[in-house]
């Protein structure tokens, strides 16, 4: 990769982005490796945000490198319409090996966004096919996020993801945010108050009937609206008011799957098994572009009987051209190994404390509202200025990423910021000390910003 910068930064359109402030002075990077970018200068830029709640096991890992780079140059492309490759279900198996036991069948998509999109259409062709094709209606929270697809933005709970785009997907509802701060502000861990939040799903069903709901979807751990985990008891009453009324129960576990709480999945750290998990991010490191949805066998069961009563030679008319990549498989599989073999899901427990630590101790820094955690990930909320919401937040994040300029033995950070929240997600390999530094400089650039 070149380190030059480019003369033109105009034709990229940045997502999810301050477009007009950024192209006047962009924070770049060139290389990557371990917790560790570097910029174009050479300056070495600590990772707190695991690139985009991603890159678990650190950047340029050897052993996931080396596995995709054997697997493009040994087999670049086949579909997944009617033909596969060996490593399509060697992926499938370790992935359904590590999710809790009834999620035993794995469907391959590139991304978060279009696993989700991918759950949204299971659950309407199992309720189809098990003779319930009246529940259309999918139920999400507010405050959610579910990727950018149209089926994943209109169950958007943030409203700034939604209000550009008119005439989303009907039929959806949202529960209440899931978080009470006036009770629960600078918890640590599960929030104690809120369980009866979960309470609103009933509500619903009774507003539109029981029986006209196909799913409810949820983040175990809320991440992109600013890292809220579960109420203590929250999961446990979503699970049993599902079993009562038939409904779906979808964990979008994008973010929470592959070590961020310290297992597998969120669904084993909290005990509560859905119907369906989502994932993606760190499934590959990173280093790929694979989504998946995990999902029940009775689901799959049903539609291939359903397939099999009505003639249909396909079960599920849905998939995408890139769909079990050969390279992103590699990419998966080498994943997984590495995560087994450095121990990363027990490392990002021990880990814990630590982190819950030192992020707590900014409870006395400038312009703090809130500090939530789980896991090793963490929000830090500040009070929004005048000039707008969100601009002291990325105040801070570009002096984080500034610090030190200068001097190239003193390392800046890279932080993620949504709205006026900082969020932090380092990758598992980072040792006790790269946390300490995270919030030593957040403690600082805080101190800088007003």
């Amino acid at each position: 990769m070149t380190a030059t910068i480019p003369n033109n930064l105009e034709p990229l359109w940045m997502p999810f982005s301050w477009n007009r402030e950024l192209k006047q002075n962009p924070m770049l990077v060139s290389h990557a490796e371990g917790v560790n970018y570097t910029t174009p200068a050479g300056k070495k830029i600590l990772d707190s945000a695991s690139g985009l709640w991603c890159s678990n096991a650190g950047h340029c890992q050897p052993h996931i490198a080396s596995a995709i780079a054997t697997a493009a140059q040994t087999l670049d492309y086949v579909p997944s319409f009617t033909f596969s490759h060996p490593d399509a279900f060697n992926a499938a198996n370790q992935l359904t090996q590590l999710a809790p036991d009834n999620l035993s069948y794995a469907f391959f998509s590139c991304t978060g966004s279009e696993a989700v999109d991918t759950a949204i259409k299971i659950a309407l062709a199992y309720h189809n096919a098990t003779g319930q094709k009246q529940r259309s209606r999918i139920v999400a929270r507010q405050r959610g996020y579910h990727g950018v697809n149209i089926g994943g933005t209109s169950l958007s709970g943030i409203h700034k993801n939604r209000a550009q785009f008119a005439n989303l997907m009907p039929y959806v509802s949202h529960l209440r945010h899931a978080y009470l701060p006036e009770q629960d502000r600078f918890s640590r861990g599960q929030p104690p108050h809120g369980a009866e939040l979960a309470d609103d799903l009933e509500s619903i069903a009774q507003t539109y009937g029981p029986d006209t709901i196909a799913a409810v979807i949820v983040e175990p751990v809320s991440g992109s609206a600013g890292v809220f985990a579960p109420p203590v008891g929250y999961l446990e009453r979503l699970r049993e008011i599902c079993d009562r009324h038939g409904i779906l129960l979808v964990f979008d576990e994008v973010i929470t799957a592959f070590g961020r709480i310290g297992h597998p999945f969120a669904a084993q750290r909290f005990g509560v098994t859905p119907d369906m998990i989502t994932c993606a991010k760190g499934l590959t490191n990173g280093a790929f572009p694979v989504g998946a949805t995990i999902c029940d066998g009775k689901i799959y069961d049903a539609l291939l009987a359903h397939a099999e009563k009505n003639g249909e030679m396909i079960e599920l008319f849905h998939g995408t051209t890139y769909a079990a990549h050969p390279v992103g498989a590699a990419a998966l599989l080498a994943t997984l190994e590495f995560y087994e073999r450095e121990n990363l899901f027990q490392r990002a427990r021990d880990l814990e404390p630590v982190f819950e630590d030192e992020i707590h101790a900014l409870r006395d820094a400038p312009n703090v509202a809130d500090i939530r955690n789980i896991g090793l990930m963490g929000a830090v909320e500040l009070k929004s200025r005048e000039d707008g919401m969100g601009r002291r937040a990325f105040e801070v994040v570009r002096r984080c990423f500034e610090h030190g300029d200068g001097d190239k033995n003193t390392r800046g950070l890279m932080v993620r910021s949504t709205g006026d929240t900082l969020a932090f997600s380092p990758p598992l390999i980072a040792a006790a000390d790269d946390i300490r530094e995270i919030f030593a400089v957040v403690r600082a650039s805080l101190g800088a910003v007003s």
